[in-house]
């Protein structure tokens, strides 16, 4: 890409935009993620999604694999910035710390992507720190759900880079909810619905001193009609859980985003960060 780039001009003129606001999302290779229809369905009708994965070959969700293919991010934001979206969201927490990246340095991209192509990037890994600070949260407690110990152990080190007392973090199986990570993985990023809650108890157990509770990544949890649930659809339930904020990967991202777009959701119940919006 090149600093050279210029965003098509017509963009400038509402009048061409078949959205008033038009919101992007990308998100892992090989996962057909549910962030463009949770944000739609809560949007606006003046705000319009779109999605472009990003596209590796052989992808199998390994760290060094972010590290290589970071650059795919800056492509999908020229690309969102060519068809005039207003701004892009990156799901996907791991890739705000693979390869040892700190907050500062993930800062310093998203914003180098905002001026190079006049479109705001939102990084949910950042967008959790970001959205501590806003609520003037200090101490946390992270539910790493279905994170393998390198991704928890990495994202525990970005959020305490960002200056957070991060008093406690475990996965599922920390948390006594399975007895190995292999048992995890082969759920493909979907678990029964009463983990949900129950993990959220069982965090709270051992950090029930901690400012707010945060889940990082998006976990799915499907229901008794085979619908599937992200923390988003039950962020209300477990505050109401715990007696706690929650701030999750999912939540952090639509906040940043409607912020950016001076949008809120057309409901409530999405628990406090969200909700805070209307």
């Amino acid at each position: 890409m090149t600093s050279a780039y210029q965003k098509p001009l017509r963009w400038s003129d509402p009048a061409n935009k078949i959205f008033a606001k038009q919101v992007a999302f990308t998100a892992p290779p090989h996962d057909f993620d549910a962030a463009p229809s949770d944000f739609l369905r809560m949007a606006p009708a003046h705000v319009g999604v779109h999605g472009r994965m990003l596209h590796v070959d052989s992808y199998a969700h390994q760290l060094d694999q972010r590290v290589k293919n970071f650059d795919l991010l800056e492509e999908y934001v020229a690309c969102m910035a060519n068809n005039g979206a207003d701004v892009c969201g990156q799901v996907g927490t791991n890739w705000v710390h693979a390869g040892g990246k700190t907050p500062q340095q993930i800062g310093d991209f998203c914003d180098r992507m905002a001026q190079t192509y006049d479109t705001p990037l939102h990084m949910a890994g950042l967008c959790l720190v970001q959205a501590c600070r806003d609520m003037g949260v200090q101490s946390i407690a992270l539910n790493a759900a279905y994170y393998w110990p390198d991704w928890r152990d990495g994202i525990a080190r970005f959020l305490r880079d960002a200056g957070l007392d991060l008093i406690y973090v475990g996965n599922f199986v920390d948390l006594g909810l399975y007895e190995t990570q292999a048992e995890v993985n082969a759920k493909t990023w979907i678990f029964p619905m009463d983990i949900a809650l129950e993990s959220m108890r069982r965090l709270a157990e051992k950090a029930p001193e901690a400012d707010a509770y945060l889940i990082n990544g998006m976990p799915n949890w499907r229901d008794e009609n085979g619908l599937t649930h992200r923390p988003l659809s039950l962020a209300a339930a477990m505050e109401a859980e715990t007696g706690k904020p929650l701030i999750c990967s999912d939540t952090a991202l639509y906040w940043r985003i409607f912020k950016t777009i001076g949008a809120a959701p057309t409901r409530g119940g999405l628990g406090e960060l969200l909700d805070g919006l209307s």
